[in-house]
């Protein structure tokens, strides 16, 4: 299976011309381009940042089904920015179902706040509340992300540190679904660039990245797309 690349590119870039520009170089095979909601509609991209749960009377908000038309296919769900902001794990598990039901695939993203024995405790919580009422069939569908929330930005864990964590998390799934871990798919997010990016996806345990900040940076983003291709 081959590694995949999941570019966030947060609220950036701030006009459609840099974007368009940004777009052509990183829109490659195996990348997942997730640009802001307002660019959607014109670079029809196969990734969105986030969704709600239902349309209607939701000011603000994009349905799943209104992501679909673009072409979106993969949705980012609990990343650390929002969950920072106030959202809740009840929200997230609707995000997930929502997402699910119109055959999108979401990105859970899940980690602890801060490095240390709590790790365990978060993990356990938010998969367990996350997954609330998901049925098996689709948990095989969801890409599993492992953002330790304190790398985000500054030095990214270890790939150690990071398969320990992703061990944890295929222990924690197979309590909930009884299925072996070859089921499912799990990528790590936080600080990665293009020193970096190849020690943690040549371990076989992770099956890609989240990229921020890197994705922003064409050249560089450029380099960890031939890193990860050569995987």
């Amino acid at each position: 299976m081959k590694k995949i690349l999941i570019a966030n590119w947060k609220a950036n870039p701030a006009t459609l011309e840099e974007a368009r520009r940004l777009f052509e170089i990183e829109n490659k095979e195996n990348v997942i381009i997730c640009p802001p909601a307002i660019y959607i509609a014109e670079l029809r991209p196969n990734g969105a940042q986030d969704v709600f749960w239902k349309a209607g009377a939701h000011t603000g908000q994009l349905s799943p089904e209104m992501l679909a038309q673009f072409g979106v296919t993969h949705i980012l769900v609990g990343h650390s920015e929002r969950r920072a902001i106030g959202e809740t794990d009840e929200q997230i598990n609707k995000k997930l179902k929502a997402a699910l039901s119109v055959g999108l695939t979401p990105i859970l993203l899940i980690g602890e706040p801060e490095k240390g024995p709590a790790r365990t405790d978060y993990l356990i919580d938010q998969l367990t509340r996350d997954l609330e009422g998901v049925s098996t069939e689709d948990a095989k569908k969801i890409l599993f992300c492992y953002e330790p929330v304190w790398a985000i930005g500054n030095q990214a864990s270890t790939p150690e540190y990071a398969k320990k964590a992703i061990h944890e998390m295929h222990g924690i799934l197979e309590k909930i679904y009884h299925l072996p871990i070859t089921i499912y798919q799990f990528l790590y997010g936080g600080s990665t660039n293009a020193e970096n990016i190849e020690s943690f996806l040549k371990n076989s345990e992770i099956s890609g990245a989240v990229v921020g900040g890197a994705s922003l940076r064409p050249e560089e983003f450029k380099k960890m797309i031939d890193i990860t291709a050569k995987l």
